[in-house]
């Protein structure tokens, strides 16, 4: 029997009149007893045991925190009604757990995922006027492209913003693109494929202060760098990426004062007021962000989620950020070294580059050589990445490791790019 050194979770829903195993009532441990520790590292990310996993930025295998939360959710659902007092105390546990990630009010989140259905949602949901214009960069993740781009039949004028390198959205950029007709912005916490991270706050203040929205799509940190929402809008963020949670289970957040300018786009007997589910002459919502819950919850989804944040919060974003940007180094000197560059190399040799604008997605390129071969090399030693293009077609290896990745999984994943 695997000894378990895990300290207890802060949030653990117990004494509840129930008679199904509690999916959220397990030990909780340490990033240090993680790391020392390769017998637990591979019993809590069953993936470790199996391969290297640099592909975090893509679909992220699930951590056991995670899988186990869902399998207690499915046994007690096969075994009998699911919605029970278990079930409503976990969705209100993610609930709790997600706004304490992002440091919103429970009130201000819906458990809705993929990220695209909440951004979506916001794309719809505004009043647009005729004229109105909305700034976003047609380079992000097509998720966050598309919604504003289809804005265009409502009489919205979208705005691509041109950044200087990939993904490298700053203050100034955003502030020299707004104009009296800029009603919101919508820009992703992290960059995709070039991993800059924008400043969330620095952005948000300008926008606040010139009364433009702002919106954010967050799931490329969620789960790997704090995010705070102290000048956000709205955010969308799914848990199967640095979350290590399930598809299709995520976190939507509306600012409270924004709820009732922010109609909900999809209408149902949970966020509609539907008393002895018999619908209404009038339409009433439910208060809060439930109002954009229109039907069945992703129940299992949500008891992963939930998992998931349990593992995060516990863990401690600050210990996790600190140790993605350690194993970054790491890896980044070691491919330099090897005669790879970073997909924004000119920016990271600048005077701009800082630490706080770095993530843990590493993509690399080699100029005048070929990925191909080590492309290969790395799928045939079983190490997990990913083989991405920019718009120009140019071919990129994508190495996004997380926490749990060791130095020993990032030397062989050097040796295959060096052979």
């Amino acid at each position: 029997m695997l000894e378990m050194r895990r300290e207890p979770s802060r949030q653990r829903l117990s004494n509840l009149p129930i008679s199904h195993p509690n999916p959220l009532d397990f030990p909780r441990m340490k990033l240090q007893d993680l790391l020392a520790d390769e017998a637990l590292r591979r019993h809590e990310f069953p993936v470790a045991a199996k391969q290297p996993y640099f592909a975090h930025a893509g679909v992220a295998p699930l951590s056991r925190a995670a899988a186990d939360a869902m399998r207690a959710h499915l046994d007690m659902a096969a075994e009998g009604n699911p919605e029970n007092e278990t079930t409503a105390a976990t969705i209100e546990h993610a609930r709790r757990r997600a706004a304490e990630l992002i440091g919103a009010q429970p009130n201000e989140i819906a458990l809705l995922g993929p990220t695209s259905l909440g951004l979506s949602l916001v794309a719809r949901g505004l009043d647009w006027r005729d004229g109105d214009e909305a700034l976003y960069y047609g380079d992000d993740y097509p998720a966050n492209v598309y919604p504003w781009m289809a804005l265009a039949r409502f009489g919205v004028r979208p705005i691509a913003l041109e950044p200087e390198h990939p993904g490298v959205i700053t203050p100034e950029l955003v502030e020299a693109a707004l104009t009296e007709r800029t009603r919101l912005v919508a820009l992703a916490s992290c960059h995709f494929l070039s991993g800059y991270r924008i400043d969330i706050d620095a952005i948000g203040k300008k926008l606040r202060e010139r009364g433009v929205l702002f919106c954010l799509d967050a799931i490329q940190s969620a789960g790997a760098f704090p995010v705070s929402v102290a000048h956000v809008d709205f955010l969308s963020a799914d848990s199967h990426k640095w979350l290590l949670g399930p598809c299709g289970a995520g976190i939507f957040y509306v600012r409270e004062a924004l709820q009732d300018a922010l109609a909900p786009a999809l209408l149902g007997a949970w966020n509609v007021h539907s008393p002895d589910f018999v619908a209404q002459t009038k339409i009433t919502f439910e208060p809060g962000a439930r109002r954009y819950e229109p039907g069945a919850l992703n129940l299992a989804g949500i008891a992963g989620l939930a998992g998931a944040l349990d593992l995060t919060l516990d863990l401690g974003l600050d210990a996790i950020s600190k140790r993605l940007l350690g194993i970054r180094a790491t890896l980044l000197e070691g491919a330099r070294a090897l005669g790879y560059q970073l997909y924004i190399e000119a920016w990271e040799q600048g005077p701009d580059a800082a630490d706080a604008a770095r993530s843990a997605i590493v993509t690399l390129c080699r100029p005048g050589g070929d990925l191909t071969a080590p492309a290969q090399r790395l799928q045939a030693a079983n190490i997990a990445v990913s083989i991405r293009c920019n718009r120009q077609g140019q071919p990129l290896l994508r190495f996004s490791p997380h926490f749990y990745n060791t130095e020993e999984e990032i030397a062989r994943a050097l040796a295959c790019l060096a052979q």
